[in-house]
């Protein structure tokens, strides 16, 4: 059980468009609720939850038994909004904001939707059904038994997955961490939460998207870019897909969390106005930096290309990146990227690449970003580099 001192739950204030009489009710309600997901009070919990309703019940002390091994910090219900139906019915769409315990500065959000009924003539009100909001994201917990491993600089959260396997991607985890740490001089937590589902399906819930968006993808990690004003706490997540993680070898894995984790790092620089090619490719960067491998090992995609002379006529589009690409397409966008950043980190140096990030995601909108942040920090502007990135292509990789 977590110390109290560290437990802080509750309800924030609804939206204007709730009911206010009812959000005020069902704020009292989700309150206890809170209080009793970070105490692992199942009798606190169950408390709210429908007397008659046997099977959700069930399902709800389940859940809460999953989560029994996430060293939750806060978990906090916001209404957004209640629909009533009739005197004594009422459906609920509420934010759930929680932190795990030495890892989230800010919360992690899942979109819920509640159905709650009234006891009697203004009588107390009971949750009848909770469930994901419609599109968005299945949590982790709503997956199953939640298992922890800790590792020196990780959290790793499994469901379905044996412990073994769990302890290996934190190992894998606490190698990467310090490497991104070497690449990416700013000031960043250094711990990252990394979740492991049972499936490529159960990815894809956890991502709110389609299965097959996944398939091959071995990690991604969630998290929008901030507004352009940096973020002052993140609560980023790393979702290892099991299926395509237990195909790769020591090397394969190590790459791809030590790229998963530069994207936590470097979170807070990126914004809307960072292209694709930049954020991939310095993630790829970061992975490769100390590795023992050739530029034609590590972009056989685009050297097969090079050699047929087929060079690309411009750095990587968004759209070149999406993961229902070819797959020879997207390998060629990655490996473009990467190339670039290596481009930059050779001829100009690693200060200067990490200078050319930052100053490209400061920048107010995508249009121009690039060009003005290369004009600033290597004294070329982005139609010059492309042509160097160009000759570098065919030098290295011809």
């Amino acid at each position: 059980m977590l110390a109290a001192g560290l437990l802080a739950g509750g309800c924030a204030a609804p939206d204007r468009t709730a009911d206010t009489a009812t959000a005020r009710q069902l704020t009292a309600v989700l309150d206890r609720r809170a209080a009793a997901v970070l105490h692992h009070d199942t009798a606190g919990y169950l408390a709210v939850v429908d007397p008659d309703a046997a099977a959700l019940r069930t399902a709800q002390r389940t859940e809460l038994a999953a989560l029994a091994d996430v060293p939750l910090r806060t978990w906090t219900y916001t209404v957004k909004s209640v629909t009533a139906r009739g005197a004594d019915r009422a459906t609920a769409d509420v934010e759930l904001d929680y932190r795990v315990a030495g890892f989230d500065t800010a919360p992690a959000t899942a979109r819920r939707t509640l159905e709650l009924a009234r006891d009697g003539s203004g009588g107390s009100w009971y949750l009848t059904a909770d469930r994901p909001a419609k599109d968005a994201a299945v949590p982790l917990w709503d997956q199953g038994k939640v298992v922890a491993v800790h590792g020196a600089h990780s959290l790793v959260l499994g469901v379905g997955r044996p412990t073994k396997e769990l302890r290996e991607i934190a190992e894998t985890a606490d190698h990467a961490v310090p490497a991104v740490s070497a690449a990416w001089p700013d000031t960043w937590a250094a711990r990252v939460v990394y979740l492991v589902p049972a499936s490529t399906g159960e990815m894809a819930e956890l991502l709110g998207s389609a299965e097959g968006s996944y398939r091959g993808i071995a990690a991604v990690t969630t998290g929008a870019v901030s507004s352009g004003e940096g973020r002052p706490g993140l609560a980023d997540r790393v979702v290892v897909n099991p299926e395509a993680y237990a195909g790769l070898g020591t090397f394969g894995r190590r790459v791809v969390l030590t790229h998963e984790t530069t994207h936590v790092a470097t979170r807070t620089a990126t914004t809307a106005a960072t292209p694709l090619w930049l954020s991939e490719g310095f993630a790829d960067w970061a992975a490769y930096r100390r590795e023992d491998r050739t530029a034609g090992e590590i972009a056989p995609e685009l050297a097969t290309a090079v050699r047929a002379r087929d060079l690309p006529a411009a750095l990587p589009l968004d759209d070149d990146f999406a993961f229902d690409r070819d797959a020879d397409e997207l390998a060629r966008a990655y490996e473009g990227g990467w190339l670039a950043c290596e481009l930059i980190a050779g001829e100009w140096g690693e200060d200067a690449l990490t200078g050319l990030y930052r100053e490209v995601g400061a920048h107010e909108g995508r249009e121009g970003a690039v060009d003005a942040a290369m004009e600033k920090v290597l004294g070329i502007g982005e139609r010059e580099f492309t042509t160097r990135w160009r000759d570098y292509l065919a030098d290295r990789l011809g």
